[in-house]
């Protein structure tokens, strides 16, 4: 499967301005399967969202998605600040394809940032299947929970997909994560980050990446750069690797 990663510079509260800057970055990288953009892609990462948060109903960042994903052919995956029907606000990560939109709702909500005073948490394992790929879909302070990506049937997903917003003081935290979630689970990791300054002064490095079940990488963006990073995720290579070295079979059988 072609992948490409979506490196943004996120400007703040303005969908339509991170519309076209996605979509000039696609144009750089066509015929891809799927497409990631970073956690909250449209807006920043807004923990007040009241004004911000787009209303799901007519929300122009997740219309965007489902056009692109007809027009293209491919699935389209990345995080919005939501308010939802039931009037709450959500950190939705949304997997589009021509005919399908799947979503989870961010666990682990960020406390520090005051994420969790705002936005609901979701409560869901999700897993959604693309051409033929199975992927557990993150976002970004999830990936601190290794018991929250370790979870079901030995071998459930074959990738797990992570949008983040994570700063730059903390990338020694991501670089390390990132290849420990991919190792322990024996799948790819695939992890988008964005690049810029948002509104609180909080800069960014990027630092999104391709990793393979046993820790290699073979996919990065350039520090601090916006870009479309293109990686391959190879099936045959994965099956092959979990049948001759079994480690998933010895996993701890405990439920999260």
């Amino acid at each position: 499967m072609n992948i490409v990663l979506l490196q943004t510079d996120i400007v703040w509260a303005n969908p339509a301005a991170n519309v076209e800057r996605a979509e000039s970055l696609m144009d750089e990288a066509p015929g891809a399967d799927l497409y990631v953009l970073p956690e909250m892609w449209a807006t920043g990462f807004a923990t007040q969202p009241e004004g911000i948060a787009e209303e799901e109903e007519r929300a122009l960042s997740l219309q965007w998605m489902k056009r692109v994903a007809r027009e293209k052919d491919c699935a389209v995956c990345g995080s919005l600040a939501m308010k939802t029907g039931d009037g709450t606000f959500r950190n939705r990560n949304y997997f589009v394809t021509p005919d399908s939109v799947s979503y989870y709702d961010k666990h682990h909500l960020f406390s520090h940032g005051h994420e969790d005073r705002s936005f609901k948490a979701g409560d869901q394992h999700v897993v959604v299947e693309w051409k033929g790929v199975r992927f557990l879909l993150l976002t970004c302070y999830d990936l601190r929970f290794p018991v929250w990506s370790r979870w079901g049937r030995a071998g459930e997903y074959d990738a797990i997909l992570l949008v983040a917003n994570w700063p730059s003081s903390r990338m020694l935290a991501w670089e390390s994560l990132v290849r420990a979630r991919a190792i322990e689970n024996q799948s790819y990791m695939i992890a988008v980050n964005r690049v810029g300054t948002d509104a609180q002064g909080i800069g960014y490095d990027g630092g999104s990446v391709v990793i393979d079940p046993v820790g290699r990488t073979l996919a990065e963006g350039h520090e601090k750069v916006e870009q479309a990073i293109s990686g391959v995720l190879d099936m045959v290579s994965l099956r092959h690797m979990r049948q001759h070295f079994r480690v998933l079979d010895d996993r701890d059988q405990r439920n999260v």
